[in-house]
């Protein structure tokens, strides 16, 4: 027996609707180039290896046959390609030759110039039809045709028995148009490391602020087998946020404050080998859906940016690969969107 549950509500100003991992909204671009996003934030230390994904290229595919070399060569999903490291360009365009040429396709590979902003690759991507692209290797998607005009209610499917809600969901949908459906087009994946995904418009995620508070203000968080003990040597009470029961810390705090906490909890823990998380929380965007997904009976947050709203929710899966397949009616329109979590049966 399946159930459904309502997780909340997006809004689509633009008409194209971006499907990623939420986690990973740090490394998103929006109208700027990939070149200028940290290579910290990719987890690079290295600085040979950080010049090297730095100076990465894209290429367009070009050529009476681009679209057939471009899908053959398999390398990534969508019609170009994305982030190919600076020691590495040269190598993928000769291999590319030698695809073309046995397969007897006449295409090629051109360098954008600048890079392809994460925003461009996403509007691109809609006005192709809608598919994947890759964003430092994570696949995303994105599609268009999504109603501008009136919020979509965003909904979960469960298969099995029990109360509540719970958070093992088998599919995730949205619900853009009404009619019979002629046909379903798979779009490609999402590539989930965080748990979770997030349906936001492309020109909302432009102006999105993870990692950055709104208001110069952060929260820090701590949980584990040493909470208590912690809590005791840094005198920090209970959390007292929704759906945290448990977790200590302290809310609201100035940023420079909150961020020594937050290193002297973790040299704390790191010198002791204890065994506690540590949350550092700066109030940005991206910690408001958090905080309403943590207090949320089914997993899921929304935060509205402009006319925007821009919804999270947990896979209740953990992470992966997982497919979304497009539904649209006889003249193409698109009808309904599909992230298939796991197997109906």
């Amino acid at each position: 027996m399946e159930e459904t549950f309502e997780l909340g509500t997006v809004r689509c100003p633009s008409g194209v609707l971006v499907l990623i991992d939420g986690g990973h909204l740090g490394l998103w671009s929006g109208e700027r180039s990939p070149a200028d996003i940290d290579p910290v934030l990719l987890g690079i230390e290295d600085p040979d290896v950080a010049a090297d994904v730095a100076g990465a290229v894209d290429f367009a595919v070009t050529g009476p046959d681009a679209a057939t070399a471009v899908r053959t060569f398999g390398r990534q999903p969508g019609s170009r390609l994305h982030d190919i490291p600076a020691s590495q360009a040269a190598g993928v365009q000769a291999a590319f030759e030698v695809h073309c040429g046995a397969a007897g396709l006449e295409a090629r590979l051109e360098a954008v110039p600048g890079r392809e902003a994460h925003a461009h690759r996403a509007r691109r991507t809609a006005e192709e039809g809608g598919g994947g692209f890759l964003v430092f290797g994570v696949p995303v998607v994105a599609v268009g045709g999504v109603p501008r005009d009136r919020q979509l209610p965003v909904l979960a499917a469960r298969v099995g028995h029990g109360e509540g809600a719970g958070e093992r969901w088998s599919e995730i949908s949205i619900r853009t148009g009404e009619g019979p459906v002629a046909s379903s087009v798979p779009l490609g994946d999402i590539g989930v490391d965080w748990a979770r995904v997030l349906f936001g418009d492309v020109d909302a995620l432009s102006v999105w602020q993870h990692d950055e508070p709104v208001d110069g203000l952060a929260d820090v968080a701590f949980w584990g087998a040493a909470a208590d003990e912690a809590a005791a040597l840094f005198a920090a009470p209970e959390l007292g946020e929704a759906g945290e029961e448990g977790v200590r810390g302290w809310t609201g705090l100035p940023l420079p404050e909150a961020l020594h906490r937050a290193r002297a909890l973790s040299r704390w823990k790191d010198g002791t080998g204890r065994r506690m998380a540590v949350d550092f929380r700066p109030h940005s965007p991206h910690w408001r859906i958090m905080r309403e997904v943590r207090a949320s009976q089914v997993g899921a947050g929304s935060v509205d940016l402009g006319e925007a709203r821009v919804l999270c929710a947990m896979t209740g899966r953990g992470d992966g690969f997982f497919p979304v397949t497009a539904e649209l009616d006889a003249s193409g329109g698109l009808l309904a969107l599909r992230v298939r979590l796991s197997p109906t049966s």
